[in-house]
């Protein structure tokens, strides 16, 4: 049995199931969504022993080849998280998962300053609409973005700004261009805080300072990934949907990705990524 009917068969959250065999709840996670994850005999012999041995180490041989796409498994991660980081970079959008403990949800992003009209329709037609940017604590602070509430009491404490729209240039500032315009604006460090106007249709998001490794979430994943690319960190994000209004999960985030060619990564890529190349602590 794979773990991921394990878990929904028993009522299992993967959260609880991760703390009882040692794992990250992003690491549960990778293990029933993604065919390129690695597992140790170990863990695997210790996920055997948690399930009553319903999930056996068998059940994880297509996870653990030796050797995947011609690359050594433990380089996996850090190729498709570089492979995003270049999409980034040439003004290409990538989907960007996080834990099914959290918001369990697939998100759109790009550069905002590479940000098109064409680029933009697209996210608005597979998205909510709900077009966000994530932006430094220090971009915020300059911008005068000030705190959509005063007491954030949100779930996953996700620090929505009010909203903006560039103020020159725009008429109702909803359509694709003239939203288009205003990340674009708010990516250019020549702009300041009256170069636009509160409310508005974009919606700022104030990411957390060290970003993932600091916050596992997408508005962070979308400031790092920016700032990867050598681009100005300010992204666009925006959560997938169905065609029927509900939110993308699990396979549906997959299938989306592969039918319109996009790099997908999930944030706990993204922070193995980063603790792998960068010394967090200076002697």
């Amino acid at each position: 049995m794979k773990l991921a009917e394990w878990l929904e068969s028993t009522g299992t959250k993967r959260s609880a199931f991760a703390k009882q065999v040692g794992l990250s709840p992003a690491s549960v996670t990778a293990l029933c969504n993604d065919a390129r994850a690695w597992i140790s005999r170990e863990t695997a012999e210790r996920i055997a022993e948690a399930t009553g041995h319903a999930v056996t180490p068998n059940d994880f041989l297509g996870l653990t080849a030796p050797r995947i796409r011609g690359l050594p498994v433990t380089d996996t991660v850090q190729s498709r998280v570089q492979l995003a980081i270049e999409a980034i970079a040439r003004g290409e959008m990538v989907v960007v998962t996080d834990d099914d403990d959290r918001e369990n949800e697939g998100d759109l992003i790009l550069a905002a300053s590479l940000a098109t009209p064409e680029k933009m329709a697209f996210v608005i037609r597979n998205t909510s609409g709900i077009v966000c940017t994530p932006v430094p604590a220090s971009e915020a602070k300059r911008l005068r973005l000030e705190p959509m509430v005063a007491n954030n009491d949100a779930p996953m404490g996700t620090a929505f700004t009010v909203s903006i729209d560039v103020r020159h240039g725009t008429t109702t500032g909803i359509s694709a261009e003239e939203r288009t315009n205003t990340v674009r604006a708010l990516a250019n460090p020549n702009m300041g805080a009256g170069d636009f106007v509160r409310p508005g249709h974009v919606f700022p998001l104030i990411a957390k300072d060290g970003g993932v490794l600091m916050r596992s979430g997408h508005t962070e994943a979308a400031v790092d990934l920016c700032r990867l690319a050598g681009l100005p960190p300010i992204g666009v994000i925006a959560e997938l949907v169905n065609d029927d209004g509900t939110v993308q999960r699990g396979p549906q985030v997959t299938a989306f990705a592969e039918k319109h060619g996009l790099h997908r990564i999930s944030v706990a890529d993204l922070i193995a990524y980063r603790q792998a190349r960068e010394k967090l602590v200076t002697r």
